[in-house]
């Protein structure tokens, strides 16, 4: 299942014309923090489709049943470009459980890369709920070693994965990866340049968050 969270027209729309927009990405703080709502909307979105469960709530006048969710999700992401919109995810659901990882591209001489994947923190995933930010879906290798080693960890009940800007290849590489996971993408960009970005796209976004890196 693949959810457009743009394809209505909603603030939505505004926040990935800022963070795409090259004379608004020189505001640092606003493109994390246009990051961290799509991360918010998302989690509303995710927090309609999960479990239920009924619980007695005692008011100041008298006690009521109502519902709530029945297994708290762990909230996962990829260091560091993921933080802003593992930030907006957490903001909602506060009651989560968290992992890390950190994975990166290791680029040669002529800009072409592999996955290099060097540290992962997670708690137990068994018969939880599994959400992954991951704000640029490229090619989806990144992403795809990033679950792989999350799952040695226990089987969710199910798999979200939040991203800003998708391309259609790293949506299609995702799904035939794991077929039940549950999609929530800002916006898909139709194609990849030759070496693995999107385009149009939008740049590097951890650079876009928290300067630019020495690549060593």
């Amino acid at each position: 299942m693949i959810t457009i969270l743009s394809k209505q027209f909603s603030l939505v729309n505004s926040w990935i014309n800022d963070l795409r927009n090259v004379d608004v990405q020189q505001d640092r703080m606003k493109f994390r923090r246009n990051m961290e709502r799509i991360g918010e909307i998302a989690a509303f979105e995710i927090s309609k489709t999960l479990e239920q469960k009924t619980v007695e709530i005692t008011t100041p006048l008298e006690k009521i049943t109502s519902q709530e969710i029945a297994v708290q999700p762990v909230i996962t992401t990829i260091l560091r470009a993921g933080v802003p919109m593992f930030q907006g995810l957490l903001n909602y659901f506060d009651k989560a459980d968290c992992g890390f990882v950190a994975a990166y591209r290791k680029h040669d001489a002529n800009d072409y890369f592999s996955i290099k994947q060097d540290y992962l923190t997670c708690p137990d995933l068994n018969g939880r709920p599994l959400i992954v930010a991951d704000p640029m879906l490229a090619t989806g290798a990144s992403l795809i070693e990033a679950i792989k080693d999350l799952l040695n960890h226990g089987k969710p009940t199910e798999m979200h994965i939040v991203a800003a800007i998708a391309s259609q290849q790293g949506v299609e590489t995702i799904q035939n990866a794991y077929p039940n996971a549950k999609l929530w993408i800002a916006v898909i960009d139709e194609k990849l340049t030759s070496k693995g970005y999107i385009t149009p796209g939008l740049g590097d976004a951890g650079d876009l968050s928290y300067g630019e890196k020495l690549q060593r």
